[in-house]
């Protein structure tokens, strides 16, 4: 089952059901996702028949134009860091000591808004190391504290598709502090729909998105690193985030940076892995992190090529005033 979220007067926009090619759509019967999530076991009967229908070719046009984020805002946004050839590439590159822990990392980022797929990305300044970070991600229900990594998995109710956006110039800076990052995590983006664990057949593995993520810079192909490769599946992220406090139904939790052993091969999914490489290979960085106009595409295919989580497709733009 796929879901999205379209402009509507709300903030949060209004909830659809979508067809499998993302062609057509059907009102659903919450509002938001928000509210369904919050009301699962009672919507989801009602969302899957607005599916069946719609494989039925019932629904009218969906205008890629009017998609938001699935979940505009959130209540919460925790990212991890579950892929270890991108952080044992950085801490080579940039001569870091390896972090001495056998829990998954994750920080708790700005989840008061997702921008839309397509929206403009309005950032400070180009000196601050603009770079995009191609994830993918889950949406959970309520989650009760102290949840097991098994029972955590019944709790994963959709699969989502995310730009993480990062300033790398100040990024070392502000974790110099000890106290986490504010400038250099700006908003994410995400892709627009949202789908079922089912909808993913067996690219769903063991808590993991085992599809590869096309990003493409400015019309060229950047990487196509495989989501298999994380350390920590999600029912493993989600039992550790819930450690010592519940989590509301609305809470996202992101794989990090998706990243390949054979990153030389498979590329990036962020331009500060490309340096990396190339600091390792060369002995400095070549390539640029982005301008102003210049622009970044995503998207993750199912194994038989049909339509999942839609594309991210967006300019950065300088910010106005």
């Amino acid at each position: 089952m796929k879901l999205a979220t379209i402009t509507s007067s709300g903030p949060d926009g209004q909830l659809v059901v979508v067809s499998r090619d993302g062609g057509r759509m059907l009102r659903a019967p919450a509002p938001t996702l928000q509210a369904a999530l919050e009301d699962w076991a009672k919507v989801e009967p009602a969302l899957r028949d607005l599916a069946g229908r719609l494989a039925d070719g019932e629904g009218s046009l969906l205008d890629p134009a009017r998609c938001r984020a699935p979940l505009p805002r959130a209540w919460q946004w925790l990212d991890g860091s579950t892929f270890s050839s991108h952080s044992e590439l950085m801490q080579t590159a940039f001569n870091m000591p390896p972090i001495e822990t056998s829990l998954p990392l994750m920080y708790q980022g700005l989840s008061d808004r997702f921008l839309g797929p397509l929206d403009d990305v309005p950032l400070p300044s180009e000196d601050e190391g603009i770079d995009f970070e191609g994830e993918f991600g889950v949406i959970t229900d309520a989650v009760p504290m102290g949840v097991s990594a098994d029972d955590a998995m019944a709790h994963i109710r959709l699969i989502v598709q995310i730009n993480d956006w990062s300033l790398r110039v100040i990024a070392p800076v502000e974790m110099k502090t000890g106290f986490g990052w504010i400038h250099a995590k700006p908003a994410c983006s995400a892709a627009p729909f949202a789908v079922t664990p089912d909808a993913l057949g067996d690219a769903w593995q063991d808590g993991r998105v085992a599809l590869p993520l096309i990003v493409d810079l400015n019309a060229e192909r950047f990487g196509a690193a495989n989501g298999d490769a994380m350390t920590f599946g999600f029912h493993e992220l989600i039992a550790h985030a819930a450690h010592s406090r519940s989590l509301p139904a609305g809470t996202i939790i992101g794989s990090g940076t998706v990243s390949n052993d054979d990153y030389r091969h498979v590329g990036s999914s962020c331009i500060a892995e490309r340096r990396g490489i190339e600091m390792v290979d060369e002995g400095a960085p070549k390539t640029p992190f982005m301008r102003f106009g210049d622009r970044v595409r995503m998207e993750a295919r199912g194994r038989d090529g049909g339509v999942l989580f839609g594309v991210i497709d967006q300019q950065v733009v300088r910010a106005a005033g």
